[in-house]
């Protein structure tokens, strides 16, 4: 970025104060140059989700001003943000899962579709210059979350906008798909377009953008240029103090000996190829792999939401039926990657949010909810877990992302589980609910839990988890004890390029 870029986006004491009292942001100034990357960083419920909704005309200011290339605006709706030149990338892509990726990706460009097959040249151009292709005309509700987060880069980018917002756009993604998103910010930039990424990789910020503003409880409490900065610093902007060394849980012999679950043979057609492991007691076992590489179907297909999938899975001996409602009765549970679409019903409260998974524990006659009992749960949830939330009946959808995650995993400790698998915890949480949820996995595997934890982060894997199984192509392909590999080694595993083959039964059993 050069120094005598001009101004593109100007906020000046931006204020946001809702009807009940609550003040979002207090007063925020923040300013995007052109041909530049700004980074906007903060902890959940730091103001970042207010101020891009302010910016994507989702929301209006209470005060404070906004100034668009030198003029002072207030949009009213998103249609005029994107009229301005402005595209919002939100973390949560507000795609239509029954119209295909073509469509999807050129939503907002209304009476063009006589115009389809120059439509899709277009698209094709687009993948190619971020160099990612997807099918057109699948149907979006059939993708995995990584590739529908591709399909939401793609139709920010086919605005053309000026200033292009993305929220946490790698969060869901694998090291390989985030290189790509990398590229296309840079690209970005070099066209003379700027980007304001908001983002929970600390490094990833460090390496993309020119500028950095941290904001907390509503105010910025750090604006700086990037090269001025560290991780250490920034994290102890976000958090309010310097963050604490992770705690690195030693699992003892006794617990590692003995197994809780067998995994044998489990496979399905085009998503798995034959996956046989055990998991013990007090144990986090890892899974590490690019996006596409089976990590989430493999999860899917022990919990039994996979019909196609075949194979055995034994709790304790003890053979689990191919279904999600025999796999909760042996006591198994799952939480998907996707908190908010397959893990949570972010209307409903708190208190029914975590009873749902084992509803008939808090009902006379498998009938009538016992709402005393039903709230004593709650309440210990959020004390055990650390929830923060005002009461029992604040509704899913208020809570912070780290919050929420909090409740799709206590969900399951209403009842009796043994084995806990675990989709990207922590993908789009701020660092400090992150530092909470690992603590929690650690803690629950201490207890005696089995733990199998997916995540894109190799680091996360090797400080929480005691072994990492690494997939690709749908196969597992490597063991590595966490304590005994590096990031270097699982990525050349991963991609293949440390020539190896898919691991049999025996030598990962």
């Amino acid at each position: 970025m050069s120094d005598t870029s001009s101004p593109l986006l100007e906020l000046e004491r931006l204020e946001k104060v809702y009807p009940n009292g609550t003040a979002a942001l207090r007063g925020v100034d923040l300013t995007v140059r052109n041909a530049s990357v700004h980074g906007l960083l903060g902890a959940n419920g730091a103001g970042k989700s207010t101020l891009i909704r302010i910016l994507s005309g989702a929301s209006r200011a209470s005060g404070g001003n906004i100034l668009w290339r030198g003029e002072s605006v207030s949009w009213s709706r998103p249609a005029q943000a994107r009229a301005a030149g402005i595209a919002t990338l939100h973390q949560q892509i507000p795609l239509v899962g029954t119209l295909s990726v073509l469509e999807n990706v050129f939503l907002a460009q209304q009476g063009r579709w006589r115009l389809a097959r120059a439509l899709e040249e277009r698209l094709r151009r687009l993948m190619t210059s971020v160099g990612y292709e997807l099918d057109p005309h699948a149907p979006v509700a059939t993708l995995p979350i990584g590739e529908r987060q591709m399909v939401g880069i793609l139709q920010a980018l086919a605005a053309q906008a000026s200033l292009i917002i993305m929220d946490e756009p790698t969060a869901s993604l694998a090291a390989a798909e985030r290189r790509i998103v990398h590229r296309t910010i840079r690209r970005l930039a070099e066209e003379g377009r700027a980007v304001l990424l908001v983002s929970h990789f600390l490094d990833e910020v460090l390496a993309l953008t020119d500028e950095v503003t941290v904001l907390r409880d509503g105010i910025a409490v750090l604006g700086s240029v990037t090269r001025d900065v560290d991780e250490a610093r920034l994290a102890a902007a976000i958090i309010g103090r310097p963050p604490r060394e992770p705690r690195v849980r030693a699992v003892s012999s006794e617990t590692t000996r003995r197994s809780v679950a067998e995994i044998t043979g489990i496979r399905s057609p085009g998503r798995l190829a034959p996956c046989s492991f055990e998991i013990r007691a007090g144990e986090v076992l890892g899974i590490a792999g690019f996006l596409g590489s089976g990590r989430s179907e493999l999860l899917h297909a022990i919990f039994g939401a996979d019909p196609a999938a075949r194979g055995e899975v034994r709790l304790q001996g003890k053979l689990v039926g191919r279904s999600p409602g025999a796999a909760v009765a042996a006591g198994i549970a799952l939480v998907p990657e996707d908190r908010q679409a397959q893990a949570l019903v972010p209307q409903l409260p708190l208190s029914q949010n975590l009873t749902l998974a084992h509803l008939e524990r808090f009902t006379r006659w498998g009938v009538l909810v016992r709402a005393d009992s039903e709230a004593t749960a709650a309440e210990e949830a959020i004390e055990r877990l650390g929830i923060k939330t005002r009461d029992t009946a604040t509704p899913v959808s208020e809570l912070s992302g780290g919050n929420a995650q909090k409740v799709s995993i206590a969900r399951w400790l209403c009842g009796p589980t043994r084995l806990l698998l675990l989709d990207e915890p922590t993908a789009g949480i701020d660092i400090g609910a992150k530092a909470q949820i690992l603590d929690l996995v650690r803690a629950l595997a201490a207890a005696g839990l089995a733990v199998v934890l997916v995540s894109s982060e190799l680091t996360e894997l090797m400080t929480v988890a005691d072994r990492i199984l690494v997939m690709r192509e749908g196969a597992i392909v490597a063991e590595r004890l966490a304590g005994q590999t590096s990031e270097e080694e699982l990525v050349l595993l991963a991609s293949g390029a440390a020539g190896n083959r898919p691991a049999t039964a025996a030598e990962v059993l």
